[in-house]
């Protein structure tokens, strides 16, 4: 016999975009379920955005470390010996984080009063689905869906993730020991990111990029720190070039795999210990009966078309996170499960995406909000612009930011001074975004930042003055 369940909401998918709609909905009281076949916490918390900064600040700290055993030490200070990388002991702190997290999200879920169902969702129509759990089939029927489906990793069918020696980012985090060569195929921000720490950990990095440039997402001047760092910390760039397919290579414990590349009308191979492949991400539309509910695709006929309510064309539907469409970030799945709840609670809310920040954790980390001086004249804007280097903050100096050549950047409508966008790189840059947007967000002027005192010594203070900057006035440069 099927369990059924009625409930006003529910939600498909417990990441970073469910799980907020779910306990948001909870707490308004209305009745809510959500289903998710894995673990609670979704791709960012599980195998993304959790356990990759978890990594990339442990191979800061190796780094650092190894600055300190170099011959003369560093800063006056001098370890003994030269540090040790365990692979798998920091894998496994990485996983007790993601535990704590992923607990922490069903906890919440409790209080709220959502029901978590754990197993796969198929739908038969709009607003109804069969859920295969641990307890059997449940049959659930609900008033309002929010599909939370997210996205997933995209093979090269060419050369498939085996998770051996060609590895997703799944399986690049997996890592038991620390790989002497990686070839990273793709150099948007996962890649990137990726190839900084292992770089920084140690690893021999190559990076294969079929685009004209790395980090395409972002403008020449924003991504150049990056690419000096890059290229002093021995990672090997090749763009224009286009990965071919591999091979493995030599027996038992000393194979590789050879991957074969075309660039500049040649023919190029490879041998590495590890390949990784980093091209980007694809929502989950297939395998769980979105053909069954009537859901209408973009233009595009990747994602799920909404309006700025993240209203599907079926009345009482809702697509949310990277289901739904660019950009595919958490924080914004979160934002819009949010609104999605209190809509269907009767409350008037609408997303608009101008403030969501954009945020890649490489060596520097790099910033971007709103628009940048390039998007601002496409759209026939007069605008001012001004730059402040991190070399001229005093707490950056003394937290060695301004060694990776970073800046604040911002550009303002010149007519009235209204703050466009700001986009900045450099160390520990990213904890400063929380100011950016809320100024776009809040409609600032230039003189609203100007005019508000920031503590010394802080790197808030870079913002400042480059605001003062672009007005024409920034006192600690010229």
């Amino acid at each position: 016999m099927v369990d059924t369940k009625k409930c006003q909401v529910l939600v498909v998918g417990a990441g970073p975009g469910g799980y907020v709609a779910a306990i948001r909905a909870a707490q308004l009281g209305l009745s809510t379920i959500i289903v998710e076949g894995d673990k609670a916490g979704g791709t960012c918390l599980i195998r993304g955005c959790i356990p990759s900064k978890a990594i990339i600040h442990a191979a800061d700290r190796f780094e650092s470390m190894r600055q300190h055993s170099s011959e003369g030490g560093h800063m006056g200070i001098s370890v003994a010996s030269e540090p040790e990388l365990d692979m798998g002991e920091l894998v496994s702190w990485k996983d007790d984080i993601v535990t704590r997290l992923n607990k922490g999200v069903e906890s919440l879920l409790k209080q709220a009063g959502a029901e978590l169902v754990r197993g796969w969702a198929s739908f038969d129509g709009p607003k109804t689905c069969d859920v295969s759990s641990e307890e059997g089939k449940i049959r659930i029927e609900s008033e309002n869906v929010i599909l939370a489906t997210g996205s997933s990793h995209i093979d090269l069918p060419f050369m498939p993730c085996d998770e051996e020696f060609i590895l997703s980012s799944t399986g690049a985090l997996e890592l038991s020991k620390l790989p002497k060569s990686i070839a990273i195929v793709g150099g948007g921000y996962i890649g990137l990111e990726l190839g900084c720490a292992m770089a920084k950990l140690g690893s021999d990095v190559t990076v294969i990029e079929g685009m004209d440039s790395i980090l395409a997402i972002m403008d020449k001047e924003i991504r150049r720190p990056l690419e000096i760092w890059l290229k002093r910390h021995g990672v090997e760039v090749h763009t224009n070039a286009l990965a071919k397919g591999t091979e493995i290579k030599g027996s038992g414990a000393s194979r590789k795999v050879e991957l074969t590349f075309e660039k500049d009308g040649s023919e190029h191979k490879l041998k590495v210990d590890k390949i990784f492949v980093t091209v980007g991400r694809k929502p989950n539309t297939k395998g769980w009966g979105l053909e069954n509910t009537g859901v209408r695709m973009d233009g595009s006929g990747r994602f799920i078309r909404t309006d700025r309510q993240c209203r599907t064309s079926v009345p009482g539907v809702y697509a949310i996170g990277d289901v739904s469409g660019e950009p595919m970030l958490a924080h914004k799945a979160s934002a819009e499960g949010e609104m999605v709840a209190e809509i269907i609670a009767g409350h008037k809310r609408e997303f608009d995406k101008i403030a969501i920040p954009a945020i890649v954790f490489t060596e520097p980390e790099i910033v971007s909000v709103g628009l940048t001086p390039e998007e601002a004249e496409e759209i026939g804007e007069e605008i001012i612009v001004g730059k402040f280097p991190l070399a001229a903050n005093g707490r950056a100096l003394s937290i060695e930011a301004e060694k990776t050549g970073g800046f604040i950047r911002v550009t303002a409508r010149k007519s009235d001074n209204v703050i466009l966008g700001v986009q900045a790189v450099g160390s520990h840059i990213a904890e400063l975004h929380g100011e950016f947007v809320l100024a776009l967000e809040m409609g600032s002027l230039l003189e609203d930042v100007a005019g508000t005192v920031h503590a010394h010594p802080t790197m808030s203070e870079a913002f400042h003055e480059s605001v003062l900057k672009t007005l024409g006035h920034a006192i600690h440069i010229s």
